[in-house]
């Protein structure tokens, strides 16, 4: 082969290497067989060259199968801090979750009744917080405990917001919900039971809407992450992790509390972390330290539930505060 032959070689293949790299990073996507399969029949169908239609099969699975890695090491991950250096913050409605300032999100378990929530969200709009959380629809270990007033739970949230200028936040429980709930909520729930429902995760990925994850009760850090990424890969980047509780051997408490993944967390993402003390912990007497521990470990902001009266709530009456137990909790943190 002469020199100047070679040369020409070198450049075209130069040229190929960089547009494969420019492809692989332009492709990065949620990895879906079904579209992939139909995408290379697509391109087969439209190619009239002399490359052999497996090859070029052969080579786009190569490009997809590139652009889904991360290496082992995290730094193609979109939660990763090697994709992204900078803390994201999440804006709602004025209020920015993972700025200076630690924003928290109180309110009831369940949404039982337009009453119930209003007395609650009067009280959070006095001491000046922006954000009420209120269960519409609740997934119970029991199928004969209280599931929520659904639909309706969503319109008193959505009015309640409205009357009382607070953001509103509560769980969705499967991918229909998204459409359904959008008008009435700013940011959607994904709990704890529902940390690996990917359906769910990429629906809520494909909103705009802000979502607030919750680490599964059994899951690892990198398994919690993951999960988002699922939300991140969809191309909704306004994404809050919350740490709940796992589910230990000790059962002095309602989960354990895992402390160490809020500093884990926050090295390893730039997204915003909160910590909800309620159902970490199942104990009103303990839950003003652990939110102290939670805020002095890094998280953006503490999730806990309170209730106008506990003793007659309709889910976790053990664990919601009352109204003065709350001012005392409220008034001790940082």
């Amino acid at each position: 082969m002469t020199d100047s032959r070679e040369d020409e070689l070198l450049e075209i293949d130069m040229k190929l290497l960089n547009l494969m790299d420019d492809r692989i990073q332009k492709g990065r996507v949620a990895r879906d067989d079904v579209n992939e399969t139909a995408y290379i029949q697509k391109l087969t169908a439209n190619y009239d060259g002399t490359v052999p239609k497996e090859f070029v099969e052969k080579l786009i699975r190569s490009l997809f199968n590139e652009s889904g890695k991360d290496c082992g090491t995290g730094q193609r991950m979109l939660y990763s801090r090697e994709f992204k250096s900078s803390d994201t913050i999440v804006e709602v409605n004025g209020h920015e979750i993972g700025g200076q300032e630690t924003m928290n999100i109180f309110g009831p378990c369940a949404v039982e009744s337009y009453s119930q929530t209003a007395e609650v969200a009067a009280m959070l709009k006095e001491k000046g917080l922006g954000i009420i959380r209120g269960g519409a629809y609740k997934p119970r270990t029991s199928p004969y405990d209280f599931q929520g007033l659904g639909k309706e739970g969503l319109k008193i949230l959505s009015r309640i917001g409205e009357e009382y200028g607070l953001a509103v936040i509560s769980e969705i429980t499967a991918p229909g919900h998204v459409e359904l709930a959008r008008p009435h909520l700013d940011i959607f729930q994904i709990g704890a039971r529902n940390m690996q429902n990917f359906e769910l995760l990429k629906a809520v990925g494909r909103s705009s809407t802000p979502v607030l994850l919750k680490r599964g009760m059994s899951a690892t850090v990198e398994e919690f992450l993951y999960a988002a990424e699922y939300i991140l890969a969809e191309g909704n980047p306004r994404v809050i992790l919350c740490e709940r509780g796992i589910r230990t051997y000790e059962k002095s408490t309602r989960n354990t509390l895992d402390i160490s993944a809020v500093p884990l967390l926050k090295q390893a993402t730039h997204l915003p972390v909160m910590v909800d003390v309620t159902h970490s912990t199942g104990r009103k007497e303990i839950m003003a330290e652990c939110a102290k521990a939670a805020l002095a470990a890094g998280a953006d902001g503490i999730m806990a539930e309170v209730h106008p009266a506990p003793d007659v709530a309709l889910s976790d009456r053990k664990q919601q505060m009352s109204f003065a137990e709350f001012d005392d909790f409220y008034t001790n943190l940082p």
